[in-house]
């Protein structure tokens, strides 16, 4: 049985290199699917529904959550207080604007969002919308292990890794691939049962 010689410590220093960047680009990935699923409506109160908005404060397009406390006391009721009372109604525009389908109810002191039930037909349009992220989550988790198998097979020509260790390496590269790719999946199960949830 023929035995591969040891990996240089180039070798060693490029590969490591590529799975490092490679497990960190597909983390990203998987944090960014994450963050747009939580503005995804549920039915039920989510401070992260309104994470998005930005206020124009002074002049400044700033996040709503830097310019107020944003709270669900109730299943279906978020409530948005301001520091900074007299940008009531520019919190309302933005809310208004930001499409969600609530209408925002201003009292003078605070923004109420009463989050209505969803019927079946729009938990469906959800899952579907989400669902579709979840595939361009997945197919972007996919181009980057196509860049690093790349990146591995380039640093395989120009003599840094062996056949066996450039191997190996993709192996390595799928397992990650394989890991952020169930992660999705795992989220978007438990997305799609809180969507279903009546």
């Amino acid at each position: 049985m023929k035995r591969s010689a040891p990996m240089s410590e180039e070798g060693k220093i490029v590969s490591d290199d590529i799975l490092a960047e490679a497990r960190q680009s597909m983390k990203k990935q998987v944090e960014f699917f994450r963050s747009e699923m939580a503005s995804v409506r549920a039915g039920r109160a989510n401070p992260a529904l309104v994470n998005d908005i930005r206020v124009d404060y002074y002049g400044t397009q700033t996040p709503l959550q830097h310019m107020a406390t944003i709270t669900a006391p109730e299943p279906r009721l978020l409530v948005i207080e301001p520091w900074d009372k007299s940008v009531l109604g520019e919190i309302e525009k933005a809310i208004m604007k930001a499409d969600l389908g609530i209408m925002p109810n201003n009292d003078g002191n605070l923004i109420r969002l009463s989050i209505p039930q969803l019927t079946e037909e729009r938990r469906r349009e959800l899952v579907s919308m989400a669902s579709k992220k979840a595939e361009e989550s997945r197919v972007a988790i996919r181009n980057v292990r196509r860049e690093a198998n790349d990146a591995i097979k380039k640093a395989q020509r120009d003599g840094e890794l062996s056949e066996d260790d450039s191997h190996r390496f993709m192996d390595q590269v799928q397992e990650i691939t394989d890991e952020h790719i169930e992660q999705v999946n795992e989220f978007m199960e438990k997305k799609e049962a809180e969507i279903m949830e009546v």
